[in-house]
Order: C-alpha cells, then structure tokens, then sequence
C-alpha cells in the first residue's frame, strides 16, 4: 500500500488550504520544507498534560504537516520523510520530551515505513513557553524522491 493510501486507511482526510500571511510549506529544489504546525492541544508538560496527551499533541501537529505536504505536492506519494523538529512546551523538570515527539515519529512510519521513506532524522527540544499556549509545534523536511 502506498503512504497515501496508508493515510486514508487510517482515517486521515485532506483539505485544500488558502494561503496564509506566511507559507505553511516552501518547495526548493527537491525539498519540501514545512512551517511549525501547532498542536490544538494546549498546556505544558510537566504541568498537567501527561506524556500520552503530549504524544496525541505531537501527532495532530503530524497531521497538520501531511496535510500541507498534500496541498503543496498534491499526494503524499514519492515523499520521504528526512527531518523533524519537535517543540515541547514543559516546565525545566520536564526531560521526555522525545517520548512526547514519538507521537509525530510514530504516525509518520506508520505511513511511510520506519524501515524506509519514514525513517528520520528527529530533534525534540523543550521550551518555555510555545505560540498562544500550545503543548506541541512540529516543523518537517520531506525529499520528493525521482527528482
């Protein structure tokens, strides 16, 4: 099965996007470079949310991502998937931030392969504080293969 039929088998569904007062992904060359999508899931971690409600935060930032990748590419087909950077919202006690990102990392081989096209090179960092409270932020770097 392909990445974009993977992704609809698991019940994700894309939605064209207008353009907003910046780029959510930037086309060079063969690259794909997204904008940090943000979670809707809200709060800190360490402070509240727990590990698996920051991992269900990272992974609708995923979502978010392979959205605008389909807008930009118009299939999620002949991508690979090269770099993430995961932003964690968390309290300076707070240290799984990469347990937290693996909600990203995770949805991303399941649709791409952990063994192939999905398998990444990640950072997961902690911060202080992220755009208007949000628990997560999650910016990738895709390879538009054959090209």
């Amino acid at each position: 099965m392909n990445p974009q039929d993977k992704a609809e088998a698991l019940g994700l569904t894309f939605s064209k996007q207008e353009p907003g007062y910046l780029a959510l992904v930037v086309r060079s060359g063969n690259l794909l470079i997204t904008s940090g999508h943000v979670s809707d899931i809200k709060g800190k971690l360490g402070a509240g949310l727990s590990v698996d409600e920051g991992k269900a935060a990272a992974r609708e930032c995923a979502v978010k991502i392979l959205n605008s990748v389909w807008n930009a590419h118009g299939t999620l087909n002949g991508l690979r998937v090269l770099k993430v950077l995961g932003c964690v919202n968390s309290t300076l006690e707070f240290h799984e931030q990469h347990l937290v990102i693996n909600g990203c990392s995770d949805l991303l081989h399941e649709i791409f392969g952990k063994d192939g096209d999905g398998y990444h090179a990640r950072s997961a960092l902690g911060f202080a504080q992220l755009p208007t409270g949000v628990a997560v932020e999650v910016e990738a770097i895709f390879e538009i293969k054959g090209e």
